[in-house]
C-alpha cells in the first residue's frame, strides 16, 4: 500500500513539474520520475537538503546534486542551495578538505544558466577560498593536498596506520592527523577547480595574464598526481599516501572516476583505468578491497560498498572514454537497487550492500563504541541525481559548455527511444529526441532541420526541438 500511494504522488508531482522524460523502458521511465521527485521532495525552503533523513549542511551534496542535475532541472534551487553553504558569497564554507568541488559545481551553474552576474561572484568566493586552502591544507614536500578523501569523512575509509583503533570516534578527522594524509579523489579536485577556475577567468574576460600562475599550479598539481598516486606497474592510480609516507595501493571508485572525467591521463590509458576496475555485480564499490578488519560479512560503511554518487560518477568517465559496457552495468545496476522490491523498492537509498544489493549503512566506529552496523538513510538526494545524471550525460548526450551544448548521445541494448521535453536552457525552451542504437548520429535536426555539427548554440531562443538518430 505505502509503495502505490508513493508511486502516485511521484506520478503527481511529476505532473506538475515541466520537465517530461520517457523512453521505452518503463523501468528507466520509473526510475528517473523517482529521482526528480526525490530531488523535490527533498528541497526544503528552497534548498537542496542531502536527504530523507539529513538536512544540506554538507557543501559536497549540494555542489554534486547541482552538477549532477539540479541546475539544469532546478536552477532557482541549485543557485540558492550553492550560496547557502558559503561565507557571504565570499568563501566556501564547511568541511575543508573537499569543499573546493563547489568550484566546479558554482562553473557547470554557469554553463547551464549563462548568468554572468552568478559567475562573477562565484569566481571571487571560488578564488578566495583556493588561496585560503593552499595555505592551510597543501604539502609543499609532495605538492598535493591533504586531507580525506572527497566523501570520507567517516573513518571505515581507511585502513591503518590512518585509522586508530584506540580512538574511539567515526569521524575520519579524529584519526588523522592534521593535514598529512594525500589522497587521489581529493587531489583530482583541487586539480578540476584550477582548470575551472582558468575558465571561469576566460568568460570574465580577465587579463590572459591573471591566468599564468593558475596554470602553472594545475599543472604542477597533475604531475604530482601522476608521480605519487599513479601506478604505472598496474595502469591504474594507488588511493593514498599515509602520513608515514606509505602507500595505500586500494582502488578508489570516486578517484579513478575524477582522474579520467578531469583527463589527468591520456585517453588510452583512461579506457584502460575504466575497464580494469575492479567493479561488484551492482556496480563499483567505494574502495576496494576489503580492509583488514572488514570482509563480505562485515561491510565497511566507506570501504567494499556501493555508494549511488560515485556510481554516477564512474559511468560518466566510462562514457567519456567510449567504455560502454562499465556504463549499462552502472545504469542497469543503478536502476535495479531503486526499484526492485527486494533492493530500494522505489527509494534510492544512501548505501547498498554490493553482494546482495540490499539498503545497508555498512559497519564503522561510533562514539565511545566499537564497530556497529549503521543505518542506509532513506531517500538519499544524490544516489537519485546519479541516475539523473546518467541519463542526462549518458543517454542524451549533454555536454554543456560556454557557448552552448554539444551532443554524445548513446543508447543500449533495451533502449531505442529516449525522449526528454519541457526542459529550459538558457532562453530557449528545450525538447531532446534520441532514437536508435549506439553512439554514431547519423542525422541530427534542430526545429526539423538538418545540422552539420550535434550542436546546440547558447543563443538559441524560443523553442529548440532536437531529434537525434543513432546508428
Amino acid at each position: 500500500m505505502k509503495k502505490s500511494i508513493f508511486v502516485f504522488v511521484l506520478m503527481f508531482t511529476t505532473f506538475l513539474q515541466a520537465q517530461t522524460f520517457y523512453s521505452d523502458n518503463e523501468r528507466l521511465n520509473d526510475a528517473y520520475r523517482l529521482a526528480v521527485n526525490t530531488v523535490d521532495v527533498n528541497t526544503r525552503r528552497g534548498i537542496l537538503t542531502a536527504g530523507g533523513d539529513y538536512g544540506g549542511e554538507w557543501t559536497r551534496d549540494i555542489a554534486i546534486n547541482s552538477w549532477f542535475g539540479a541546475s539544469f532541472l532546478r536552477p532557482e534551487i541549485a543557485q540558492k542551495s550553492l550560496w547557502s553553504v558559503t561565507l557571504n558569497k565570499e568563501r566556501i564554507g564547511h568541511q575543508y578538505w573537499d569543499k573546493i568541488i563547489w568550484v566546479i559545481a558554482a562553473y557547470n551553474h554557469y554553463l547551464v544558466t549563462g548568468d554572468k552576474d552568478f559567475l562573477r561572484q562565484a569566481y571571487l568566493c571560488s578564488y578566495n577560498t583556493m588561496k585560503e586552502l593552499e595555505n592551510m591544507a597543501f604539502d609543499q614536500k609532495y605538492g598535493l593536498f591533504t586531507g580525506p578523501s572527497v566523501f570520507n569523512d567517516g573513518i571505515s575509509a581507511f585502513d591503518e596506520p590512518i585509522f586508530n583503533p584506540q580512538v574511539s570516534s567515526s569521524a575520519s578527522v579524529d584519526h588523522l592527523k592534521p593535514f598529512t594524509a594525500k589522497c587521489l579523489s581529493t587531489n583530482c579536485v583541487y586539480y578540476g577547480a584550477y582548470r575551472t577556475l582558468i575558465e571561469m577567468q576566460k568568460q570574465l574576460q580577465m587579463d590572459a595574464n591573471v591566468s599564468v600562475p593558475i596554470v602553472a599550479k594545475a599543472d604542477s598539481l597533475k604531475s604530482n598526481i601522476l608521480n605519487y598516486l599513479f601506478n604505472s606497474a598496474k595502469g591504474t592510480f594507488n588511493y593514498l599516501i599515509d602520513q608515514n609516507g606509505g602507500v595505500d595501493a586500494s582502488q578508489e571508485g570516486l578517484g579513478l572516476s575524477f582522474a579520467v572525467l578531469f583527463r589527468i591521463v591520456e585517453k588510452d590509458i583512461a579506457f584502460h583505468v575504466i575497464a580494469n576496475a575492479v567493479v561488484s555485480n551492482y556496480g563499483i564499490t567505494s574502495i576496494y578491497p576489503d580492509f583488514p578488519r572488514f570482509s563480505p560479512q562485515k561491510i565497511g560503511r566507506h570501504n567494499n560498498i556501493i555508494w549511488p554518487m560515485v556510481n554516477g560518477f564512474f559511468s560518466n568517465a566510462a562514457v567519456l572514454v567510449g567504455h560502454y559496457k562499465t556504463y549499462d552495468h552502472e545504469l542497469n545496476s543503478l536502476i535495479s537497487l531503486a526499484l526492485d522490491e527486494d533492493k530500494g523498492n522505489y527509494d534510492f537509498f544512501e548505501i547498498y550492500n554490493p553482494y546482495t544489493g540490499k539498503p545497508d549503512g555498512g559497519y564503522q566506529f561510533g562514539e565511545n563504541n566499537p564497530e556497529h552496523h549503521w543505518l542506509s538513510c532513506r531517500m538519499q538526494t544524490w544516489s537519485a541525481t546519479a541516475l539523473i545524471n546518467m541519463v542526462h550525460t549518458g543517454l542524451l548526450g549533454l555536454r554543456f559548455m560556454s557557448d552552448g551544448i554539444l551532443f554524445q548521445p548513446y543508447l543500449p541494448d533495451g533502449i531505442r527511444m529516449a525522449k526528454l521535453s519541457g526542459a529550459h536552457y538558457r532562453n530557449a525552451n528545450l525538447s531532446i529526441t534520441i532514437k536508435g542504437k549506439g553512439s554514431r548520429i547519423k542525422s541530427f535536426k534542430l526545429n526539423g532541420k538538418q545540422q552539420v555539427k550535434p550542436f546546440l548554440s547558447s543563443s538559441v531562443k524560443g523553442n529548440a526541438s532536437v531529434v537525434i538518430e543513432l546508428i
